[in-house]
């Protein structure tokens, strides 16, 4: 049955995505994972462009900011061309975020992402994350 194998090779490119890209900094694989064209759909992160440029940008960001960044799995959804991930994700706040200067302040927020392929590529991906827990967690917003 193809179509199962496909889920689950979607979800192994997904957990690709935050163990090697997010977590250890491998921004390389951007270009193996990536569509040329794809486009990123989050609120709270400002657009840095599309394409694996796009994702090693974002990545740096948060890693930049949070050195010790660390993201896992809690859940995954698979069908078709579609991956849902629920995730947490842990640091420390030690450089610039977004025009906030570095807190020192630890974090532990949570989100979800739906990632599209395209030609077992990741074209498009919608994030939804804890934006206002984050800034309360690092004091920039009162309780």
């Amino acid at each position: 049955m193809p179509a199962p194998k496909l889920a689950e090779e979607n979800v192994t490119k997904v957990r690709r995505v935050i163990e090697e890209i997010y977590n250890q900094g491998n921004l390389g694989l951007a270009d193996e994972l990536f569509t040329s064209d794809f486009n990123r759909h989050d609120p709270s992160t400002p657009d840095v462009g599309r394409g694996p440029n796009g994702v090693r940008q974002v990545a740096t960001r948060y890693r930049t900011a949070f050195p010790d960044l660390h993201l896992t799995i809690e859940d995954t959804l698979s069908d078709g061309d579609r991956v849902v991930v629920q995730w947490s994700s842990t640091g420390t706040h030690r450089g610039e975020l977004q025009g906030v200067a570095p807190t020192g302040k630890k974090i532990a927020i949570t989100g979800m992402s739906i990632i599209r392929f395209s030609s077992g590529r990741i074209a498009e991906e919608w994030v939804n994350w804890d934006t206002l827990g984050m800034l309360r967690q690092l004091a920039v917003i009162p309780q």
